[in-house]
């Protein structure tokens, strides 16, 4: 149980602090380093979701975990619209919208299966990591380590964020950067 919460609570903390380098980056890149206002901003903007994600109801109670089964499919969906966009130069949208319309698919294949039932949202997750520009993913086991790490994401947040829109985008982004980071620090 207190593994459990454990997991939660760095799921939660990671994701937070990924926002809020991200929301300082941008202030950083577009206004004058020692503007108040904007320091101001941030510090709202950053207690605001603090709060939000202490307060709000967005997660149940119960500890679940998606299935690695499930999970695997999110790589499997970043390298498909990778593909799409770099190699056969659709662009990010239309190679997430393909990517997206071919998973929501999957099920007709099926249709009494839980399993297959799940796949679209994992594909439709990873074609958020895949519609990164080449600029940011310089290469296709980029794309797969940035997959991977969010496959892993998408497991751990089950339970987590509900009926909170943006949230398969948001996970994406949290692995592509997290890669990045490692990317920058060791290559």
């Amino acid at each position: 149980m207190k593994t459990h919460k454990n997991i939660r609570l760095v799921t939660i903390i990671t994701l937070l602090v990924i926002q809020v380098i991200f929301l300082t980056m941008i202030a950083k890149e577009k206004y004058e380093v020692g503007s108040f206002a904007i320091l101001i901003s941030l510090v709202i903007i950053t207690v605001a979701i603090f709060f939000g994600y202490r307060y709000l109801d967005l997660h149940h109670e119960e500890y679940g975990y998606e299935r690695i089964g499930v999970a695997i499919w999110v790589p499997i969906g970043a390298v498909f619209c990778y593909s799409l966009n770099i190699y056969g130069e659709l662009g990010s949208v239309l190679s997430a919208g393909i990517t997206g319309t071919l998973a929501s698919f999957i099920p007709v294949l099926n249709k009494d299966s839980i399993y297959i039932k799940k796949l679209p949202g994992a594909i439709y997750c990873g074609a958020f990591v895949g519609m990164s520009s080449a600029e940011i993913t310089p290469s296709i086991g980029f794309v797969i380590a940035a997959g991977t790490l969010t496959g892993v994401l998408f497991m751990v947040s089950k339970n987590l964020f509900l009926g909170i829109g943006g949230k398969l985008g948001t996970l994406a982004f949290a692995g592509v950067a997290m890669v990045s980071l490692l990317y920058w620090l060791f290559i």
